[in-house]
């Protein structure tokens, strides 16, 4: 029987209220959009206290294949990605409410069973690493052979800005933009109008607003597990797949909680590792060529997971498997000390328990044949350092 739930005054089934086609392509799809702008229409409307179902594809829409190479990472159109399923209207929502909102499940499409994990080449998104790693490489998770308990949740839940907290965005980022001009890379995406999503919009005026004005969105997709810090920027084990949730509305809540950012509980259920079943690795602000930095907490975690890195070569891993399991692995990533000048210290903690053999200081290290990663057709069998 189908599953029922109690909401409101009423009992009814839940509903789903966004299906997509995983066969279609994103850009197409208009329960779908991938700007964040208070124009784009709603898809459907929720009641304040209901449970739903949501169906979303990938973060990149489906660019992303069940393969043994890696050439759809390193070729991925970034301007066709961060598809959001929605927005929707929260019935009775009003500035300065909370929206309280409760993932209750996360699950994978059933002809859909297999996530993956990207390191984007450093010429087309790069990621945490890409000084050190810059070649694109990819893992392909399929779900019944995934053995360590995942961190399920969706990528992001958000709501759409108003004129006015779009218009701040676009300004204080736009400065940055300017001010960083001298730096070889990105600080910050300002709008763009190529390959704009504005979901259901079918105007042509106001497509174009939404193009030229709209922030780009960040990924709203299911992913199977996450490493605190994401490192490897398609860090996760990302996928498409249906997420449950339940939206409740608290009124005035902005006010009574004094809220300026997002805030939020932990589930009820988290993979289960003792304290003494973790190796947790440090970083300081001194970078890889010895330069001090000033309580630099980026530099400190990028030597972080460096660390944990080069640990892991004593198992057979070459460094980009590594950096891929990092980032999808259940780690913990802390900041374990800011006031210590001139260094933060950032720490990251693996759970032993996620390999089959043992891993702890003091055993003797075996190098096992680990493998490979996929690497692009055009580099292959990249290992190592580079």
């Amino acid at each position: 029987m189908p599953r029922e739930v109690v909401y409101g005054t009423g009992k009814q089934e839940i509903r789903t209220v966004a299906k997509v086609d995983l066969s279609q392509p994103a850009s197409e799809q208009t329960v779908l959009h991938n700007r964040w702008h208070p124009d784009i229409p709603s898809v459907s409307s929720i009641k304040d206290g209901e449970i739903v179902k949501i169906e979303c594809v990938d973060w990149t829409g489906g660019q992303i294949t069940n393969s043994d190479d890696a050439d759809d990472v390193k070729n991925v159109d970034l301007t066709k990605i961060h598809y959001l399923t929605g927005p929707f209207d929260i019935e009775g929502a009003e500035p300065g409410d909370v929206l309280l909102v409760e993932i209750q499940d996360v699950q994978p499409f059933q002809d859909h069973l297999w996530g993956f994990t990207g390191i984007f080449d450093k010429s087309n998104g790069g990621g945490f690493l890409d000084e050190i790693y810059p070649k694109a490489a990819k893992a392909i998770w399929d779900f019944e052979g995934v053995r360590f308990a995942g961190l399920i949740h969706p990528g992001i839940l958000g709501c759409a800005p108003s004129p006015e907290v779009l218009a701040e965005w676009n300004r204080r980022e736009g400065e940055l933009i300017t001010a960083c001009s001298h730096m070889d890379r990105d600080v910050a995406l300002p709008p763009l109008p190529q390959n704009c999503h504005p979901g259901s919009a079918t105007d042509a005026a106001l497509k174009e607003k939404i193009g030229k004005e709209g922030a780009r969105t960040v990924p709203g997709r299911p992913e199977h597990g996450e490493g605190d810090g994401e490192i490897s920027f398609c860090g996760a084990i990302e996928m498409p797949g249906v997420i449950t949730i339940k939206f409740t509305v608290m009124k005035g809540g902005m006010a009574e909680l004094a809220m300026k950012s997002p805030i939020y509980i932990p589930g009820p259920c988290e993979p289960q590792f003792g304290p003494g079943r973790y190796i947790y690795f440090e970083g300081f602000s001194v970078d890889e060529n010895g330069k001090q930095h000033y309580m630099d907490t980026s530099v400190a975690y990028r030597q972080t997971s460096l660390r944990a890195i080069e640990y892991l070569r004593r198992y057979g891993y070459d460094d980009y498997q590594s950096y891929l399991l990092l980032g999808c692995a259940p780690v913990q990533g802390h900041v374990a000390g800011i006031v210590d000048i001139p260094n933060a210290c950032t720490t990251m903690g693996l759970p032993v328990d996620i390999f089959d053999f043992d891993i702890m200081p003091g055993t003797k290290a075996v190098k096992r044949d680990m493998g490979s990663c996929a690497f692009a057709s055009d580099n292959p069998g990249t290992r190592g350092t580079s």
